[in-house]
């Protein structure tokens, strides 16, 4: 039958300890503060310590990314912050710009000249001309702010066109440049009278019935002619000539006249309350 015996090597580890720990102490007290304990501490850690740096470099940029993970989200939300921001600035300035643009509309309109003492109808353009064929513009007053049809149409540099139809709170005007449009028109510096047409999709008019014996000078104004039974009143800037040519044999000049008002960007218009002199 086997017999267990105890082994006596845990009491010799024991003991081993026991005696490191007495020598160590006794060491220190002698040492005169030197501290053997603490010396061998910083041994230890100056023998460590690139092992501890090798670490640090590795887990680092793990640390650093986790880290960056869980305040991803701040970051987002304030980025998205400062978007919004910076597009409600945009849009602020956009509008800002816009609102200057209709205020030097609305004061060049203030002072026309030309109009006199006929009483006027401030309008908005609220739709432009919808194809090269149909050369009108929508307003937004109408018959309750006293606009009729065939009124002639204004704007700051000049002659727009005339009423064409009315209903209670807005109306159509017909452009001067419109295929149908024709103005009884007089040539500044000469005095002839003619006929100044549209040409449709085209931005200029022709000026008709001018004698191929008038000296016609490029950039000569052309104003209504304002005749009895005309429907417009007389003075009113239609453009100015933009180039006058005589074919030979040919019983009138070819005048192109650029329209005084800026037709493609209307933005205010003023509707002379005014009705043909019978």
């Amino acid at each position: 039958m086997a017999v267990y015996r105890r082994t006596s090597r845990p009491r010799f580890t024991l003991l081993l300890l026991v005696l490191t720990a007495i020598t160590l102490l006794t060491l220190d007290e002698r040492s005169n503060g030197l501290g053997v304990i603490d010396t061998a501490r910083d041994g230890a850690r100056d023998l460590f310590a690139p092992v501890k740096d090798a670490a640090d470099a590795v887990f680092s940029p793990v640390t650093d990314f986790f880290q960056g993970a869980v305040h991803y989200g701040d970051v987002e939300e304030e980025n998205a912050r400062l978007r919004a921001q910076l597009a409600e600035r945009e849009a602020l300035a956009l509008r800002a710009a816009d609102a200057e643009r209709e205020r030097e509309a609305l004061l060049d309109l203030a002072a026309l000249d030309f109009v006199g003492d006929i009483p006027t109808v401030a309008a908005r353009v609220v739709r432009s001309p919808a194809s090269g064929f149909d050369l009108t513009i929508e307003l937004d007053r109408g018959r309750e702010a006293g606009v009729a049809k065939g009124m002639p149409v204004v704007g700051s540099g000049g002659l727009v066109g005339r009423v064409v139809d009315v209903s209670r709170r807005t109306s159509i005007v017909q452009l001067v440049t419109d295929s149908s449009s024709s103005v009884g028109v007089r040539l500044a510096a000469s005095g002839d009278v003619g006929v100044a047409v549209g040409r449709g999709s085209g931005s200029t008019l022709r000026m008709d019935l001018v004698d191929p014996a008038t000296k016609v000078e490029k950039g000569e104004a052309v104003v209504t002619s304002g005749l009895q039974n005309s429907v417009f009143p007389p003075g009113i800037p239609v453009g100015r000539v933009v180039a006058a040519t005589t074919a030979s044999g040919a019983l009138q000049q070819d005048v192109t006249v650029a329209p005084a008002a800026d037709l493609r960007r209307l933005v205010f218009v003023k509707v002379l309350q005014w009705a043909p002199i019978r």
